[in-house]
């Protein structure tokens, strides 16, 4: 994850200095570097309500579930 936040900076920090087409090459170029595995923001949006719903014990069993 903070390999994602530093290269966040670095494109924010191109971005006063290169036209956008200059800026739509180095974007593309970085997503080379950043691991597939990185949550997006409707990802920690997921994440955080799934905390919430198991810290106030709204779970479902594994038994309750139909899985046939």
């Amino acid at each position: 994850m903070q390999l994602a936040l530093e290269m966040k900076e670095i494109a924010n920090h191109l971005s006063k200095h290169l036209s956008e087409q200059e800026q739509f090459i180095v974007v593309e170029v970085m997503k080379k570097f950043l691991p597939d595995h990185i949550a997006t923001g409707e990802d920690l949006r997921d994440i955080e309500i799934a905390r919430q719903e198991l810290a106030r014990g709204e779970t479902t069993s594994h038994s309750d579930i139909d899985w046939d």
